[in-house]
């Protein structure tokens, strides 16, 4: 059986998608994402990257210094890629399993029994 993925590293994951982010702008991309549900602390999203990292999802590409700081960017593997869209997958195919039967339910039913 595969582990699903936290929501908190799908969102990460998916903010990686178009381009290497920075840290805080993944924190912020995740946010817009998820519609404000996931809010990640520096902390968090930094372990989170480095467990990720292990994991072959994701990559570090380069680094810049701005105002004296270093900032790491990120970019999404092959492998996190293939990751997220497995997992994108199995949520929507769980959510067919209501979806559908709410279809079928608003679905005009033949009359039973009227012979």
């Amino acid at each position: 059986m595969t582990t699903r993925m936290r929501e908190p590293t799908y969102f990460i994951l998916a903010s990686l998608q178009d381009e290497p982010l920075h840290g805080y702008a993944i924190i912020t991309r995740a946010g817009e994402l998820s519609r404000g549900r996931v809010r990640l602390s520096t902390g968090t999203l930094y372990a989170a990257l480095d467990r990720l990292a292990g994991e072959g999802y994701v990559t570090s590409t380069h680094e810049e210094i701005v105002n004296g700081r270093a900032r790491r960017y990120y970019r999404l593997t092959p492998d996190g890629a293939a990751a997220l869209r497995s997992e994108a997958e199995a949520m929507a195919a769980a959510a067919r399993v209501v979806t559908d039967r709410t279809a079928r339910s608003a679905a005009p039913r033949p009359a039973v029994g009227l012979a």
